[in-house]
């Protein structure tokens, strides 16, 4: 188990590495934040004192050199939008992401394993054809759509529901919803097809034999291993929820991870960008180690394959 963890977090490593290095160049190549950061009548002296400043004057090289002793010293930077160590901002904005990524996660599993289980009991019928297509509704529906579309209903039209920006326990809910939608029918679908393939195993008739009530070996035996795979997708959605939730949080105004994100692109203020990428990636990282080894303490065979 050991050897298992430690491979899993070189491989991380690895991956940090590379992530680090594409973030920095691909985030110059959205333009010099210096014409965002200056006055319509600055003069080209001002302009060259705050390339200066902001320590763009250098070679691209000498600029990543820079940056990757800073990120191994633990310094990823100050903000030139907000001035101040964008660390410190990352952290100020993660637990408003984290208030409503785990009630998108809850709404999502709520609704998914009964729909899961009953459709693949009930195959061809009525039942799993509804869900099914509520799947494909749920895949195919675009989050920005959506939020406009609640937001227009719910708080436009209707007036029960705040629109945007945090506060009473109301604000939750049309966010939490559009986060949810698509979590549903990933997991739904993922528990049908899993329960499918251990409704026909064998252990499973054999529970028939023995006289187990249906309830008991649909929910008890057939549950029980079913929910192996969905543990990796939790590990997956967890990590996109947490990091990927900009249009969400940009629809509904929303102070988190995501909306940082978004407006770090806009300013185009790098270190910012770098940061919240490079966390992010920390983020997920740190997810999907934990779902590993989860997952091997589930599952003994990936210990025996070690």
């Amino acid at each position: 188990m050991r050897r298992y963890i430690l491979q899993r977090l070189w491989q991380g490593v690895i991956l940090l590495a590379l992530v680090t290095t594409i973030v920095f160049f691909l985030g110059r190549l959205t333009g010099n934040p210096v014409d965002l950061m200056l006055p319509e009548d600055a003069t080209e002296e001002d302009r060259t004192a705050l390339i200066e400043t902001l320590g763009l004057d250098a070679p691209m090289y000498k600029q990543f050199g820079i940056f990757v002793v800073n990120v191994l010293q633990g310094d990823l930077g100050v903000s030139h939008r907000y001035r101040r160590p964008v660390v410190e901002i990352f952290f100020s904005r993660l637990p408003n992401t984290l208030k409503i990524v785990p009630a998108a996660m809850i709404l999502a599993m709520i609704m998914a394993i009964p729909l899961g289980i009953v459709s693949a009991v009930r195959r061809g019928s009525m039942i799993d054809r509804v869900s099914g297509t509520i799947a494909v509704l749920g895949i195919a529906t675009p989050n920005f759509w959506l939020g406009i579309l609640l937001i227009y209903v719910f708080s436009v039209q209707l007036g029960w529901l705040p629109s945007a920006r945090m506060g009473t326990p109301l604000h939750y809910v049309l966010p939490t919803i559009t986060l949810g939608t698509f979590l549903v029918a990933g997991f739904m679908r993922l528990i049908r097809s899993s329960m499918l393939d251990i409704l026909d195993s064998e252990f499973v008739k054999l529970a028939r034999i023995k006289g187990l009530s249906e309830t008991t070996v649909v929910w008890k035996h057939c549950l029980r291993n079913a929910l192996i795979p969905v543990l990796t997708l939790w590990g997956v959605f967890m990590g996109g929820l947490v990091t990927g939730a900009i249009v969400t949080e940009t629809v509904f105004a929303w102070p988190g991870i995501g909306r940082l994100t978004f407006e770090a692109v806009i300013f185009r203020d790098y270190p910012l960008l770098q940061a919240v990428i490079i966390m992010d990636a920390v983020l997920i990282l740190l997810i999907n180690l934990m779902v590993d080894i989860l997952y091997a303490y589930i599952d003994p065979r990936i210990r025996l394959a070690e």
